[in-house]
């Protein structure tokens, strides 16, 4: 088995990949246009949803190989995903929340930067009636918190916007250490790869 398994967690089932399926489905439909802050929100939590699901699951299916499907009856591994998903989709909101902010301040003007601790404290709230673990959200909300203070308002967005999600995935992927160190490179570009493409999808959305 390929696959390192370590948390308790037990809440994952099958329909969260039925959601990921859907997921790749609905990439696929019109985009709505982003026209005020309550857009902005809904783009930001379903994008950062979008893109942790889809590379964590593929990642998995990748190192599973077909027979994937039949591990879904193992309680320690869905645990395990069921972890590394929260953890990867809060800072995935992090890196999507300051990328956005950054872009509006340097293309629009948009001053009011503290609008974006509104929406991912928003977001949070949501998220822990769907079942956000308490120490997952504690940690998100310092680390916003930490990262908000030394951000570079005027250069984040053309910086490694998207880098701490990527390397979160490197992190939380329930993947034996031997194998996440040969397949790094590939596991860091291919959540970077998904946020370039998120990246232009907002750039022709954003009309605040």
């Amino acid at each position: 088995m390929v696959l390192k398994y370590k948390f308790n967690l037990k809440d994952i089932t099958l329909e969260d990949f039925k959601v990921y399926f859907l997921a790749l489905f609905k990439s696929i439909l019109p985009k709505k246009k982003i026209k005020n802050l309550s857009d902005l929100e809904a783009f930001i939590q379903k994008k950062s949803a979008w893109v942790s699901q889809v590379t964590l699951y593929n990642y998995l299916k990748t190192r599973m190989g077909t027979k994937y499907v039949l591990h879904f009856d193992n309680e320690e591994l869905l645990s395990s995903i069921n972890k590394a998903k929260w953890n990867i989709y809060s800072v995935a909101l992090q890196d999507l929340t300051f990328f956005s902010f950054s872009y509006l301040n340097v293309f629009f003007n948009y001053e009011d930067i503290i609008k974006s601790k509104d929406i991912f404290q928003s977001i949070l709230e949501r998220e822990k009636q769907n079942g956000m673990p308490e120490e997952v959200l504690n940690s998100a909300k310092n680390s916003f918190d930490e990262r908000f203070k030394k951000i570079d308002w005027k250069k984040h967005y053309n910086n490694l916007p998207f880098n701490d999600s990527a390397l979160a995935l490197y992190k939380w992927a329930p993947i034996a250490d031997e194998l996440k160190t040969l397949d790094r490179k590939i596991v860091l570009n291919s959540m970077i790869l998904k946020w370039d493409n998120i990246k232009e999808e907002f750039t022709k959305l954003i009309r605040i």
